[in-house]
């Protein structure tokens, strides 16, 4: 099957490729079709990093001024097709794209003499892809200003070193801005971008990979089209490409629908688009909850969250999904939308079984609304906990969220949810009956850990056993209530080391 033509700009010259497959990857086409080899492929599962490259997306800034967002993402789950439109820079583009400056006299961009000077690199093999993500690093956030290292150590956790160690890259992370600037001609991109928008594709055989861009094309498609593949930034559905070996005739995005970009407040509500990307997302969350920073850097890593959405998050419904139990906890609402009309239920009640749900054949996720804080006079409680194996980019084993108001000392509302424990992210509605109109005690923390624990009939499997996951729901509940007493939370981010030079 063939689709319109694949439109891209990399290294500041506009690329057109016929006949992609709707189910090629992005890295497939880099290292296969245009010979980009020095992206790698390492894990082809978006875990290890070695296959980022950086995209640059036309946005507009709150005055509504045309800009360019620039983003570190993983080639090897991302569809080809999904970049349509976009500028892409790979390792190989930093020392010869025309439309990035480099340092008089310089022929490495400051990303990769950083990485010289500091030592950042042995075998090679994985430092694309810590260039690209430093590249996407010094473009957000380290023009003209220094980098502190719980940033760099966050921006690239979606890297693994094999052979270096981390030490000299993220000095070499922190040390790019301190060198001669280099700077990316962010005007005649956004230029050679309308350009390419322009370019006439009507010739072209019956399209098999659609992106409207717009709510009500996307929904007309999903009624022609339901079965069609759904991806809203393709980092589970690119494993079962990649894994799995899955093939598809045909590939709904909806990542381009303006609609389901937005994120707003209104009614009382955050609203949040469907197609809003993980980081979007969590950002605007840490606005109202400040203390979601810790779990929401532990969300993948930045390029799974640069790719992947919230609305895709919620309409897998994997039961180790880390931002379901959150907004269950926080009461959000679900928003389903088809060319019949929309309708709205508690997230809690998408779900009827393993990646199951109640979502119509031409249904789709459109928006999650969770309710604002208000100001009242009772004390919240708002903790998220993610247990895994590894501290950062891993899966869960358990995730926990709780979100407890207290007034006169006694508990007037409860809600938790729970992943990793059910075959569905679930609410822990027992325990919250336990919790409710009773005295906050630690009497009562242990009754309702009690309850926690036979609530749910968790499965043994390859990240830990039913019996483990029991009893880390009764520990957490415990910790919850040490930290709501104001003690401090003993967590490995919470451990400072030292370096010694």
């Amino acid at each position: 099957m063939s689709s319109r033509p694949l439109q891209f700009l990399r290294g500041g010259q506009p690329v057109t490729l016929h006949n992609v497959p709707p189910d090629r990857t992005l890295l497939e086409v880099l290292r296969e079709d245009l010979h980009c080899t020095g992206t790698k492929e390492g894990c082809g599962e978006g875990d290890c990093g070695a296959c980022t490259v950086v995209l640059g997306e036309r946005t507009s800034d709150a005055s509504g001024k045309p800009q360019l967002s620039y983003k570190a993402i993983n080639s090897c789950i991302r569809l080809a097709h999904s970049i349509d439109g976009m500028a892409l820079w790979t390792v190989e583009d930093l020392a010869q794209d025309p439309d990035i400056q480099l340092p008089e006299g310089k022929d490495l961009h400051p990303v990769q003499e950083a990485l010289v000077q500091c030592h950042g690199t042995q075998c090679g093999f994985c430092t694309p892809g810590f260039v690209m993500s430093m590249f996407g690093m010094y473009q957000n956030h380290a023009c003209g200003s220094t980098l502190d290292r719980q940033g760099a150590q966050e921006a690239l956790s979606g890297n693994l070193c094999r052979c270096t160690g981390y030490r000299p890259i993220l000095d070499a992370a922190q040390q790019m801005a301190s060198l001669p600037p280099a700077t990316v001609n962010a005007p005649v991109v956004l230029q050679k971008l309308e350009l390419l928008a322009l370019t006439d594709n009507s010739f072209e055989a019956q399209n098999y990979y659609k992106r409207p861009h717009s709510l009500r094309e996307l929904l007309q498609i999903r009624s022609q089209h339901p079965q069609a593949q759904v991806v809203a930034g393709c980092t589970d559905v690119g494993l079962w490409v990649t894994k799995q070996h899955k093939r598809f005739e045909m590939v709904l995005d909806v990542t381009a629908a303006v609609e389901l970009k937005v994120i707003a407040q209104t009614h009382g509500h955050l609203r949040i688009g469907a197609a809003a990307t993980l980081q979007e997302a969590f950002t605007a969350l840490k606005t109202q909850w400040p203390q979601l920073h810790k779990f929401a850097a532990r969300f993948a890593g930045l390029p799974v969250r640069n790719s992947g959405t919230l609305g895709g998050n919620v309409a897998n419904g994997s039961p180790i999904g880390d931002s379901m139990p959150l907004l269950i906890a926080l009461n959000a609402q679900v928003v389903l939308a088809s060319v019949r009309g929309e309708r709205s239920l508690p997230l809690q009640a998408l779900y009827t079984g393993y990646r199951q749900n109640v979502m119509a054949a031409d249904e789709l996720v459109t928006r999650i609304d969770v309710p604002l804080p208000g100001t009242t006079d009772h004390t919240t409680y708002l903790r998220a906990y993610k247990i895994s194996k590894r501290q950062d980019d891993d899966i869960s084993a358990v995730c926990l969220v709780l979100n407890v108001q207290v007034q006169g000392g006694v508990v007037i509302h409860a809600s938790i949810g729970a992943g990793g424990v059910a075959a569905t992210p679930a609410r822990a509605v027992k325990t919250e009956a336990a919790l409710l109109g009773q005295p906050w005690t630690q009497a009562t923390a242990q009754a309702a850990a009690t309850v926690l624990q036979t609530e749910f009939s968790p499965i043994s499997d390859m990240r830990a056993s039913g019996d483990y996951r029991r009893h880390v729901l009764g520990s957490l509940v415990q910790r919850f209530w040490l930290e709501s007493q104001g003690h401090t939370s003993a967590s490995l981010e919470d451990i400072r080391v030292e370096v010694c030079a």
